[in-house]
């Protein structure tokens, strides 16, 4: 059973170059770092940069059977600002080849079969896509919302129609206090993972707080994991490693405390290097989980 991953798949366009990215891809990369099957549901476009995109997705172990080539648009580029290397800004373009997702029986029978289906709000920005995510979120047997909002490529509405439809989720401090503050409720930590579960429906939510760590809300308790100082190259796909790190645990049936620990390290692992998925493996993220205190 693999675990599918919906949405973008581009180029990060960094001052050293270009590099992979968009989060569902980076996921992806990282469930596999992490022994488990990951499949991306994607579109790119029937270019170079969609061909060097399906050899590295390939080179890194990854099937690309759901990734769609679109003749009419080109495929993802997002021109990243990394002059403040803990907090990265993007301008992401548009309309590209990962806007026109088309719904396949294909697409609805690897969800159906997936273990979970992974998505964010950055690919219901369009409307053909979002049509397409809407479809299979009606299939998915547990769906993960990592929220990842990219101003101005969302709206209230929209991400509150996708935590409706989720049973975990996952998004960043900043992230938590914009949607609270939609609602007229405290950020306070508690006070907002437990309305949110309880609103939502959600079995569990998680919130990253860069270097602070993370907190999870899950069975009705409070977990939090401190961070783990390392020297920062970047935070690109640190989110993404966590995430894809969160989800071994929880799949695994691991206690929540631990598999947050073990993502936490992975996030940091990630930070420590250039780029959004540097070959990084359990072991090593196992090894820097063991230089911090345990959650809690």
């Amino acid at each position: 059973m693999a675990i599918a991953c919906f949405g973008e798949m581009l180029w990060d366009v960094l001052p050293t170059g270009r590099q992979p990215g968009g989060a569902p891809l980076n996921v992806a990369v990282h469930l596999h770092n992490f022994g488990l099957e990951a499949q991306i549901i994607s579109r790119v476009g029937h270019d170079d940069l969609g061909a060097e995109l399906l050899e590295f997705v390939a080179s890194k172990g990854i099937g690309t059977a759901y990734v769609q080539r679109g003749e009419t648009h080109l495929t993802g580029v997002v021109k990243a600002n990394v002059s403040d290397s803990m907090e990265v800004t993007y301008q992401i373009v548009k309309p590209v080849a990962w806007d026109y997702i088309q719904y396949t029986p294909a697409l609805s029978a690897l969800v159906e079969t997936a273990e979970a289906f992974v998505f964010g709000s950055l690919a219901a920005r369009q409307a053909p896509s979002r049509e397409t995510l809407y479809r299979l979120l009606q299939q998915a047997p547990l769906k993960v919302f990592d929220v990842n909002l990219r101003t101005p490529h969302y709206s209230r509405d929209g991400v509150t129609y996708l935590l409706h439809q989720a049973d975990v989720v996952k998004l960043n401090h900043h992230e938590l206090a914009e949607i609270m503050g939609w609602f007229g409720v405290s950020s306070a930590e508690e006070t907002a993972l437990r309305w949110l579960a309880e609103r939502f429906g959600l079995q569990a939510v998680c919130v990253t707080k860069g270097a602070d760590g993370a907190v999870l809300w899950v069975g009705q308790h409070l977990y939090r994991s401190p961070g783990i100082a390392v020297q920062v190259q970047d935070t690109i796909g640190s989110g993404d490693a966590f995430l894809a790190a969160l989800l071994k645990g929880w799949l695994a049936g691991q206690p929540p405390a631990e598999y947050l620990a073990f993502a936490c390290a992975a996030g940091s692992l990630v930070a420590s290097h250039l780029g959004a998925t540097p070959a990084i493996s359990e072991a090593q993220v196992r090894q820097l989980a063991s230089t911090t205190p345990a959650a809690a």
